[in-house]
């Protein structure tokens, strides 16, 4: 077949693309080490791969188009460990491949403005090991790579409204801080917009025209189901684990410019309310 994407750590992103190819007529690959899992992409259309050095490589010569969203561990990236010779032979033959990254390679900026040319000077250990799991991908010769950072990632089941329903959101409050964001949907279509317009080492930044601040998003979410919002709590007395505590540690507002000029991408949820709104519809029409 022409059109053969291989997912390499087959997650909630990568899932967002399949369901845009394969109504296209495109064979979707992905590995899965869960053998339930395994059922529910079967289920989908999908085809699944074990999570072994066998079954990866024979994979990587039936695909076309490789997507890598397995992040790295302290090992390093475990696509490469697994399947780095199968990889660096296949690398000239695929006509696409996608690395799914981080804005948090950027570090912390003070809630100021970047794009893709900013210093990659992360300050957390997630984002280091994103750096060095970037460069190591971008050292495989004439692999068709791209690189795209993505913001905080919600969508159908995954989001502030997860957290509301589920009991565990709070309203922290650190002044200045914002995030940004991106819609499920929104990363399938860049994805899809970028396999049908390569360009091979381009870096894009996944993610909204808004940038806010986390509580406000909770609170939104929180009218929006008509419920109490949860109280605002100050950052610096707030009981948080290290490892939460560690995403205030960098604030910035990213810069989406380069993916709609280079690859015509329009969102289809600009900000986090426009998201939400449709999220809440969607669940209407479905228990309809």
């Amino acid at each position: 077949m022409k059109n053969v994407l291989l997912s390499l750590g087959h997650g909630y992103s990568a899932q967002a693309l399949a369901d845009r190819l394969l109504p296209l007529g495109w064979k979707v690959l992905g590995t899965t080490r869960d053998p339930a899992k395994a059922d529910r992409m079967r289920a989908r259309g999908m085809t699944p791969v074990a999570w072994t050095r066998e079954a990866v490589s024979a994979a990587l010569n039936l695909a076309s188009h490789l997507l890598i969203s397995a992040g790295p561990g302290p090992d390093g990236d475990p696509s490469l460990a697994l399947a780095h010779e199968t990889l660096a032979a296949r690398a000239p033959d695929l006509t696409w491949a996608g690395y799914l990254s981080t804005t948090g390679v950027y570090g912390d900026h003070a809630g100021e403005w970047i794009d893709e040319n900013a210093a990659l000077d992360p300050s957390t250990r997630r984002g280091r090991l994103r750096v060095e799991a970037e460069t190591a991908w971008q050292a495989i010769p004439d692999l068709p790579l791209h690189i795209f950072r993505l913001a905080g990632i919600y969508g159908p089941g995954r989001g502030p409204f997860a957290k509301v329903r589920g009991g565990t959101a709070r309203r922290i409050v650190k002044p200045g801080q914002v995030f940004s964001r991106i819609h499920a949907a929104d990363i399938a279509q860049s994805l899809e917009a970028s396999i049908r317009r390569p360009q091979p080492g381009g870096i894009y930044n996944l993610c909204d025209d808004a940038p806010a601040p986390p509580q406000d998003v909770i609170l939104f979410a929180c009218e929006l189901l008509g419920v109490t919002p949860p109280a605002e709590e100050d950052f610096a007395t707030a009981e948080m684990t290290s490892m939460a505590r560690s995403f205030y540690a960098e604030s910035k507002r990213v810069s989406n410019r380069r993916l709609k000029e280079d690859l015509g991408v329009r969102l289809m949820y600009p900000d986090y309310r426009t998201g939400l709104r449709a999220l809440l519809a969607e669940e209407g029409l479905q228990g309809a």
